[in-house]
């Protein structure tokens, strides 16, 4: 009898360690360029807060698709709309390490024109202690009196080897922790990046003309080459290559409009489609890490950044292992592939799910 109930007892402890274990989160950074209403940059911030997986430790922001001040309130008032304020947002690095607009602007007369120089691109461009449009409203709400560098170093001295580092625009604040804190790459978990180009297969002139030119990597080289070649546990990749296979579309955005949830209405009432290369960049990063069998192919490359100031300044740099410079690289999972139909499932079914997260 006594047997029988120790072993009662062994099953009842075994059940509850597999129901903890089920439960557990997995702790991530968000280091954005949040441009906003809705858009690539808030709707990857929003798959990651809705998934059960994830505890958000914070959002940290940094200047590239707009201004830091503007993608500041962006993801402020999105936090509001979808009830989740508790999540911490950073501010972080204004202007890249070394690159300047106006140098850029004279960069460009002499290589040819840039597609895409985010908050510098004309026709978009304001000062950058002005918001911009704010559609979805004013925030009421702060960010925290701190800064994105000193944040990611301290969160990951307060969980070594637990938090994952999803960068979804210019590297510019990790570089700045990495150069305050050396340690802060090896106590990180792992870093996730939307970012580089390789040899996309696309009729997108912005790629056909320039296949190697990425703008995350290209708006701070720099940042990108301290990144690159910090000593990081892991380092997963999500090209424009793949990425161009993905496209926000009507239907998609109809889908999304059936569920009654505060991430669905925002994205509803605020995703807009511009031309036919609408990517969904930095979901698929985003969605992949949470579900990596979305991935059906990838590569390890070496990357890194060319930061001769020519016509090739930002552009990305990859070799294989038997062709990589002799000076030390970190290997990079590049991902190739994905099964499309999953990733736009998982997509719909994340904004649309009613989280018990919100408060």
């Amino acid at each position: 009898m006594k047997i029988g109930r120790l072993w009662l007892w062994a099953a009842m402890l075994l059940a509850t360690w597999i129901a903890s274990s089920a439960q557990e989160t997995r702790k991530i950074i968000i280091d954005q360029d949040a441009a906003g209403p809705a858009g690539t940059d808030q709707q990857s911030i929003l798959l990651l807060i809705q998934s059960p997986q994830t505890e958000i430790l914070g959002i940290t922001v940094v200047t590239g698709d707009q201004w830091l001040k503007t993608e500041v309130a962006h993801t402020l008032r999105m936090l509001e709309l979808i009830a989740r304020t508790d999540i911490p947002v950073v501010p972080g690095a204004e202007y890249p390490l070394v690159r300047r607009q106006e140098e850029t602007e004279l960069w460009e007369q002499r290589h040819g024109r840039v597609a895409w120089s985010g908050a510098w691109t004309p026709g978009f461009y304001h000062p950058s202690d002005q918001l911009g449009d704010m559609p979805e409203g004013m925030p009421s709400s702060k960010p925290v009196d701190d800064d994105a560098a000193h944040f990611l170093m301290r969160m990951v001295h307060k969980f070594p080897n637990q938090v994952t580092i999803y960068e979804g625009g210019p590297m510019t604040n990790l570089a700045l922790a990495i150069s305050i804190d050396p340690e802060f790459p090896r106590l990180a978990k792992e870093l996730v990046f939307m970012g580089g180009s390789l040899n996309p297969l696309t009729d997108d002139p912005e790629f056909v003309d320039t296949p190697q030119r990425e703008f995350n990597l290209w708006f701070d080289p720099e940042a990108a080459h301290i990144v690159l070649r910090a000593p990081w546990r892991k380092i997963v990749c999500t090209p424009v290559d793949i990425s161009v296979k993905t496209r926000l579309t009507t239907e998609l955005i109809t889908q999304i409009k059936v569920g009654d949830t505060p991430a669905a209405r925002y994205v509803a009432k605020y995703a807009r489609l511009h031309g036919q290369y609408n990517y969904l960049w930095d979901e698929l990063a985003a969605a992949a890490w949470l579900n990596p069998s979305l991935i059906s192919k990838k590569e390890t490359r070496f990357m890194d950044v060319d930061l001769d100031r020519g016509g090739n300044y930002g552009n990305t740099l990859t070799w294989a292992d038997q062709a990589k410079p002799t000076f030390e690289l970190r290997p990079v999972e590049v991902q190739v592939d994905l099964n499309t139909k999953k990733f736009y499932e998982m997509f719909v079914d994340l904004l649309t799910m009613q989280t018990p997260k919100s408060h």
